[in-house]
Parts: structure tokens; sequence; C-alpha cells
């Protein structure tokens, strides 16, 4: 591949937007999940009453800045407000002047989501969360010390420094990259869910997801052979693609791009996935060069190498590149084929099915793991020695010095990280995991509270098989009737609203709600919380939910009951629908999940048990009623919109001043 710097630069902004993204929507959220009133106060984990010496160990064991609350006169709600504000604002600041995209405001805003991320409880628990936690640390390896370079031009996308190293430190994106999707892949087999070895997991994956988009209703009833293809690529391009990433063919590497591209725009269009998807869009950019990413945008190559070898030379170069190129990608057709038994059939239909077993794929994951870790190792010394080879090659004796020490260190930077992540990354096999030195182990282990190298595998079983499982809450003055159900913004509940497309935006209640309804309320004791809040009419709480369709507005009712439904789309064919033919889903009640309760001392005692404060504390006084009374406005103000509004209102901004930084010259 060939040089990095504008790849690197796009990157950077791509993670200023990122982060304003995480930082708006959790903001918007923060009173109804996290106040004094809220489901989860964050006081039960961040307790500044226990007292000095207390608070210093509990510190300790939990780094947050939210523990610095008092020393800025606010409690820890309105402190989490501030530090979510303090991230908006260097993330925006970021995303529209190339001066902030550096590793100084970089590694301030991966302090502000970790800290945040502490107190978070099970809200801020996802897997997108700890990705942008992992690649947010990468960012400051990878972000130059640019606020330094005032010899630069200050225009807003004038090119910050780039060094011999960059090459280096972006590998790791690429790593990352390919930890996170071959183990996405792999634990969809090793879990042995029967709808990813029938292949018929997207039969059931568009209806039973969190929050669909409207278009995953008509993926619904795409034909069954189709969707079954689609499972058995999605598995080739999360399993085996991936290996192309180490591949010095950058033709393979520029196939591999499109293919993990194709997957998340799929995964977008048909699934609200805040962050996530684009995250992992903007890890794919790690697989590209410069030249690639100008001749994408339609622009000419900065840098055009003219070749002084022969003819000949150059015709050999081309014909062992298209070799090799038939090897690679004949190989990967011929074996995506074969393991998936691919059949064209008369009619034009495929026919589909794994042509392997679980021992099978056992046996291969003990050998390849070992694979992977000698591509990556590989890969990795191979960009070092490249990058001492430009050392070498740079003009002026201390230039080179200057450059050498930099490739030293950040290649012994980027090698114990790469060390580190081998724990997470064999995770998925015990065979491989158990065979690492322990001094990987301990290393890991050292390291591993700050979430910088984390193990992932999403939809390892699918859910929802015979209809999603989906909890209503209702409301009622009576133990016996006068039932009104409470209304959420994104989740499915009634049948007729079409489902939303919020991304970026991630309403965590929502979410939530989702994962309690594949359990009980005991194996969630934030729900009693929720009920708890409702009960009581916090309008922080219900800001969470949607407002203006609230059953109770001037009062909240007396009792308060969860029933479990399931929930399926209707038919393709208009004729088939039962109900009303503009609805998109049907259900059917399957029993309660919550039986009717009331405020009481029983509702307490068991949220008490589970340490969720019930009252607001009272030891810790706001003190800098100036700071509360700029936060309350500045809250005042979001609240007017819905969370997905606020989030692309506060995004839209930045892109218009983007597009017109030509002109402002920041």
């Amino acid at each position: 591949m060939g040089e990095v710097k504008i790849t690197r630069d796009f990157f950077l902004w791509c993670m200023s937007v990122i982060y304003l993204c995480a930082f708006s929507s959790l903001y918007h959220q923060i009173p109804g999940l996290y106040g004094e009133n809220g489901i989860l106060p964050v006081s039960s984990v961040i307790a500044l009453e226990s007292g000095t010496a207390q608070v210093e160990k509990k510190a300790k064991e939990l780094p947050s800045l939210l523990w610095l609350a008092p020393a800025f006169g606010l409690d820890v709600p309105t402190f989490m407000e501030l530090l979510s504000i303090v991230g908006m604002s260097v993330s925006f600041g970021g995303m529209i002047w190339v001066r902030l995209r550096d590793c100084a405001n970089f590694g301030l805003l991966w302090i502000l989501y970790f800290s945040l991320y502490q107190g978070g409880q099970t809200f801020l628990w996802f897997q997108w969360d700890i990705l942008l936690l992992e690649a947010g640390f990468l960012t400051v390896i990878v972000a130059p010390l640019g606020l330094l370079q005032w010899s630069k031009s200050n225009a807003a996308f004038s090119g910050l420094p780039h060094r011999p190293h960059d090459t280096v430190t972006f590998w790791l994106l690429r790593w990352l990259l390919f930890r996170l999707m071959f183990a996405s892949g792999v634990v969809k087999l090793t879990s042995l869910c029967p709808t990813w070895w029938g292949l018929t997991a997207l039969t059931v994956h568009f209806e039973s997801q969190c929050i669909p988009t409207a278009l995953a209703w008509f993926c619904h009833h795409l034909p069954t052979w189709l969707l079954k293809l689609a499972v058995a690529v999605t598995l080739v391009i999360e399993i085996g693609v991936p290996f192309l990433f180490f591949i010095p063919l950058r033709s393979a590497k520029i196939f591999s791009f499109y293919s993990q591209v194709l997957l998340q725009l799929c995964i977008i269009l048909s699934g609200n996935y805040n962050f996530f998807n684009l995250l992992t869009l903007v890890l794919c950019f790690s697989l590209v060069d410069d030249e690639f990413l100008l001749n994408l945008v339609g622009k000419p190559s900065l840098n055009k190498v003219t070749s002084n070898s022969g003819r000949s030379l150059q015709f050999t170069r081309m014909l062992l590149t298209l070799c090799a190129e038939l090897i690679i990608f004949g190989g990967l057709i011929y074996w995506s084929a074969k393991l998936f038994s691919i059949q064209l059939l008369p009619d034009w239909t495929i026919i589909s099915k794994i042509a392997f077993t679980a021992e099978d794929f056992q046996s291969a994951l003990n050998k390849t793991m070992p694979v992977t870790i000698c591509l990556g190792a590989l890969s990795l010394v191979a960009n070092i020695l490249a990058a001492m080879y430009r050392c070498l090659t740079s003009s002026g004796h201390f230039r080179k010095v200057f450059y050498m020490v930099g490739v030293i260190f950040w290649s012994g930077v980027s090698l114990w990280l790469f060390a580190v992540s081998l724990v997470p990354h064999t995770v998925v096999d015990r065979q491989s995991y158990q065979t690492l030195w322990p001094i990987i182990h301990r290393w890991n282990s050292k390291v591993d509270k700050f979430q910088i190298a984390n193990s992932y595998g999403l939809f390892r079983r699918m859910t929802g098989v015979g209809g999603r499982p989906e909890v209503l809450i209702e409301g009622s003055n009576s133990k016996t009737s006068g039932w009104k159900e409470y209304h959420f913004l994104y989740k499915p509940g009634d049948m007729s609203i079409r489902p939303p497309f919020i991304i970026p935006h991630q309403p965590r209640l929502d979410w939530q709600l989702w994962f309690a309804a594949l359990g009980s309320y005991n194996q969630n004791p934030w729900f009693l919380s929720l009920v708890y809040r409702l009960l009581q009419g916090q309008p922080e709480v219900l800001n969470l939910l949607h407002k203006e369709r609230n059953p109770f507005p001037t009062q909240p009712p007396k009792y308060i009951r969860a029933v479990l439904y399931k929930y399926f789309y209707t038919p393709w064919e208009v004729s088939k629908r039962r109900t009303n033919v503009n609805n998109w889903w049907t259900r059917k009640k399957v029993g309660e999940y919550l039986s009717p309760v009331s405020l009481g001392k029983a509702l307490v005692d068991t949220l008490k048990s589970v340490n969720i404060p019930v009252e607001k504390t009272r030891s810790v006084k706001i003190t800098n009623k100036s700071l509360v009374n700029v936060l309350w406005h500045l809250r005042e103000i979001a609240q007017k919109v819905h969370g997905h509004t606020f989030v692309w209102s506060v995004i839209g901004a930045g892109l218009v001043i983007n597009s017109f930084s030509a002109l402002l010259a920041i």
C-alpha cells in the first residue's frame, strides 16, 4: 500500500464525528438514566458520601473523573453532564478544525468517555462502547501533536505533520478491525446456534433485532433462499475475507475494504445500531491508501509515481500480480462455494448449506488461530521495517536520527499493544488462549480495566425465534381495569407506527428493554427502578419515553404492570393481514412479565437490596450555582427535541461549518 497521509487525516476527522455522536446521544439521556431521580443514579457507583479514605480507595478501583465533582462544586450527575458537554465541544471542534485533531485532544476525549463509561453501569456496557474506547485509545497514538505545529498553515483543512512511524501506528487500526470481524464471525459458529448453522439467521434477525428500520420489514420478506445465501456471504466476509487484510497485495486490501463496507451498509440500512457500524466503517479505511481515497472522490493522486523500470520488468510484475489475484480471489470463491455447498438451480435460485461439522470447524479454528497471530506479527514487522527504510532514505542526518527514534519508540508501543491484544483475540479458542506466554496474560491483566484491548462477538446466538419478545408497560389506578400503555419513541409498541431510522442515536433504555424481554425482571433490577420512577411520575425518566403520548399526563398511576408479548411483522400480502392493513406488526399476548405493583415499602426495600438509591443524595452540596445555571439552560434547550433530532442537529451544524471551512479560514 502507498502513503496514508490523507487517509489518516480523514480517519481523525471521522473519529471526531463518532465521538460527537456518542457524547451528544448520551448527554440527552443522562438525567433520566443517571440523575438523582433517574433509573440507575450514578451515585450508586460514584459514592462521595462514604468518607475521604473510602472515596480514595474506590477511586483507585474505579478510575474516573467523576470523583472530582465536588472540586467543581457539583454533584455527580451534574458533573456527568458537564463532562459530556466538554466531550461534545472538543469533538465538535475536532470536526471543524484540523488543529484540534491531535493526540492531546483525542486523549482528552478518551479520558472523558472512559470516565462516563465507569459510571454508566448496565446502560453503557455495550460492545460499541468498549470498541469506541479501544479505537479511541489507538486514535491517541495515531494522531500527531498538531497544536504545536504553528509553522504550518492554519486553514481549516491544512495538513497535520506526518512521520515515517504513521504507517506503524495506523496498522493497529487494521489489527483491531481484523479482531472485530474475525471474532464476530467465529462466535456465530462456536455458539452452535441452529439458526447460524442452518443459515436461517436472517429469516429471524430482521424481525427480532432491537430497533429495526422500516427497510428491515422488506428484507424480512425476501425469498428464503436469498436470505440463506446472505448468511453464507456474511460468514465469508467476517471469517474468510479478513485474512486478506495482511496480504501484501493492494487489490486484495481494496477488495476486502469493499466487502466490509458492503456488510456494514446493509446493517446500517436495516437496523439502528447507533454509531457502531459507522465506527466499523471508519476502521475500514485502515485498509486503503491515499491514492485509493483520492480516486474514490474523483481527484487525481498527489504523488504520481513514474517508474524507470524496463517494459519487460513492468510486464512481469503485472503478470505476477494477476496470477496472485487469480489464486486469491479464485480460491476464495471456490472454497466459499465448497464449504457452503452453493448451487445454482435451473430456476435461477441458489441453494446453500454448511458442508462441514462443528467438530471440523473447531479443529480448523485450533489450527487457524496461531496463523492469525503469525500473520499479524509478520505484517506489523513488515510495516516497522518499511518505516525504518523511509527514515534511512530521508534527507538530512538530524532528520534521519529524529525519525528513527520515533519509529523505534512507536514500534515498541505497537508491539506491546499487539501482544496485549492477543489475550482477548484468542478467547474464542481455549487452546490458543492457554498457550500464550504468561507475561502476555500479566500485561493484559494490568490494563484490562482501561478497555484498551477487548474481545468482541456480536449476535453469538439469534434471539426471537418464533416471534420477538416485547415487554409493554401499563399503568392504571385500579388493579383490575383501566390499564393504559406507556409508549416509547423507538422500540416496537404501537403496531401501526413505522419502524424509525435514528442512527447514530442510541436510546439506551429502549435497548435494555429489548434485553429485559429475553429474560425476567429479576435478572434486570433496573427494570423495577424504572417502574418505581414511573409510579413517582419523574419527568426526567418520562423524557426517555414518548412524553407526548403519556397516558397519565397530570398524575402518575397508582399501579404499574408489565405484559410480555410476541411481535411479528405483518405479511407481505395485504390479503393475509387480519388486522389494520397499514400495520407493520401483529402481536399476541404471552403472559404477565411483572404483576401490578405500587409505591410502597416492599418496592423500596427491593431496590435498596440491589444497591439502587431511591432517595436524593443529601451530603453532596452544589456550590457552583453559576455553572449549574448554565448547564440547566443548556439542558432545557436539549430537552425541547427528541434524542435523535438533537444528535442530528449537532452533527448537521458541524457538517455545515465544514462545507464553508474554506471561507471561514479558521
